[in-house]
């Protein structure tokens, strides 16, 4: 008969795996279930609860995090392609005494409202704001031959993929134009 608790490890074992991965800087070695999606590998197994669980389904933005530098939604990633890989979230996107740049901006743009999806948002918009920098082209980029102007109409397609309970969006555009403008 299969099942029984004298079979509970063997089943474990076989759907779980070891994973060594950097996560804001520090190298992370975790045994997770095959099935343990990247937010649920950072809320549950090392503690960093800054990425939030919305929608579960891509949707809402508010469990973005950067992979190897771009964004990516932690809740349809496996934590079991990490392997090697770097994650930032949000707790690693600044220094341990002070905000960066863009965590200030949001907080004198007043663009955090209830706070749920800003970290999600913080992460989105560095990582936009890295795209920007590399020259990748949005879907409203008008020339594509010369530098993207980071207009209001630029930063709010590029931010689509973050929703807002709150509707503070007006705030965070103008926090990403901040940043973009001193950088």
């Amino acid at each position: 008969m299969q099942g029984g608790p004298e079979n509970a490890t063997t089943t474990d074992e076989r759907h779980s795996s070891r994973v060594t991965f950097e996560v804001n800087g520090s190298s992370r070695e975790v045994t997770l279930d095959n099935r343990t999606t990247l937010l649920d590998a950072l809320r549950e197994h090392l503690d960093l609860t800054g990425a939030k669980k919305g929608c579960d389904h891509g949707q809402c933005g508010s469990c973005t995090v950067l992979l190897d530098g771009r964004r990516v939604k932690s809740c349809l990633v496996f934590a079991v392609t990490l392997d090697g890989r770097s994650v930032v979230s949000v707790e690693g996107l600044a220094g341990p005494d002070e905000l960066s740049p863009l965590q200030a901006a949001f907080i004198a743009h007043d663009a955090f409202q209830c706070g749920y999806c800003t970290p999600g948002q913080l992460c989105s918009a560095r990582g936009m704001l890295d795209e920007v920098a590399r020259g990748w082209p949005s879907a409203v980029t008008d020339d594509l031959s010369a530098p993207t102007e980071l207009t209001d109409a630029e930063i709010r397609e590029r931010m689509a993929g973050n929703l807002c309970r709150c509707a503070a969006y007006p705030h965070i555009v103008a926090a990403v134009r901040e940043t973009a403008a001193s950088s």
